[in-house]
């Protein structure tokens, strides 16, 4: 399994995250096979949060990885997503949010603590106190964010220490919107719309690594386009390339996602052993320049 760099952590994960959130709708010895498929093949970055599940998904991991080295691991979970209040970034729900997070998945530490989307009432004084205390105490060693924008992470980096190795985003073939804006500067079409705030070059400049999640969703959890009849154009090129490399058209989709120059680690949700092989594989692959170019457009993407 190849491997980057978690923005500046220091930490080297492989480039395929397995993400748990549907971990609770498997039955206990499938997600024993499933966790032990990407331990096997390398992938020992898991992706969870304290809301999958309502905490369930984090216990089931755990019970997976009983007699798993901890070291051998790396575990990232995320907070902020609280009921009745809706989004939580209080020092007193991170503070308490990890320790429940840390008794369910049965570990001393976590590796990478995210704060689960935006925040509408955050405070960065709270945030920054929370972070050292976890930080301090050895019970979170980096943090990070997800669906936040550049004027959302600067806000927190005004008042945080600790760097933010990384930034959760949607992003595929059929949710790539912040290539698109990055393309249609200067232009008066929708594309040139700029809903994220240049996010895709900000976190590349920042050295915050981009973890793509719902890799081969449609829209906000629409469905999949792998298969799809709604994209008949992007499928047949996918199926083509496919027999072209002698893989799956999944590990095509998601060898698009790793050609990008950002170094992006992409945090596939499958809960089948043999796709999330198929997800592994695509780290072998180095699509060309045409070839990328023509699964974008494929995709209903389009050039100015």
């Amino acid at each position: 399994m190849k491997t980057l760099n978690l923005g500046l952590s220091g930490l080297e994960v492989p480039v395929i995250a397995l993400g748990c959130m549907r971990i609770n709708t498997i039955g206990r010895a499938e997600a024993d096979t499933l966790v032990k498929t990407a331990l096997d093949l390398g992938a020992n970055f898991f992706d969870n949060a304290d809301v999958y599940g309502d905490g369930s998904c984090e216990e089931i991991l755990a019970a997976a990885l009983a007699g798993i080295k901890r070291s051998d691991v790396f575990i990232q979970t995320k907070c902020g997503i609280r009921k009745g209040a809706a989004f939580d970034f209080s020092k007193a729900h991170i503070l308490s949010s990890a320790e429940r997070s840390l008794k369910r998945l049965r570990t001393d530490y976590i590796d990478v603590f995210l704060l689960h989307r935006p925040d509408l009432l955050v405070e960065g004084e709270e945030v920054a106190e929370a972070f050292g205390i976890l930080q301090a105490s050895g019970k979170v060693r980096y943090f990070g964010v997800s669906n936040q924008n550049p004027a959302q992470i600067e806000l927190l980096k005004k008042y945080v220490k600790q760097p933010l190795a990384a930034n959760q985003l949607q992003f595929g073939l059929a949710h790539a919107g912040m290539l698109t804006e990055g393309l249609h500067v200067n232009m008066l079409d929708d594309g040139a719309v700029n809903r994220n705030g240049g996010v895709l070059d900000y976190c590349r400049l920042h050295d915050i690594t981009i973890q793509p999640w719902s890799p081969f969703q449609y829209g906000f959890f629409e469905g999949v386009f792998l298969g799809s009849p709604r994209f008949p154009e992007l499928n047949a090129q996918l199926d083509g390339l496919a027999k072209k490399y002698g893989v799956s058209a999944v590990s095509i989709a998601m060898a698009w996602i790793l050609r990008h120059p950002a170094k992006m680690q992409p945090v596939t949700g499958t809960m089948n052993p043999r796709r999330l092989a198929d997800c592994i594989k695509a780290a072998e692959i180095t699509l060309s320049r045409d070839e990328w170019y023509a699964l974008y457009l494929a995709a209903g993407n389009i050039l100015p």
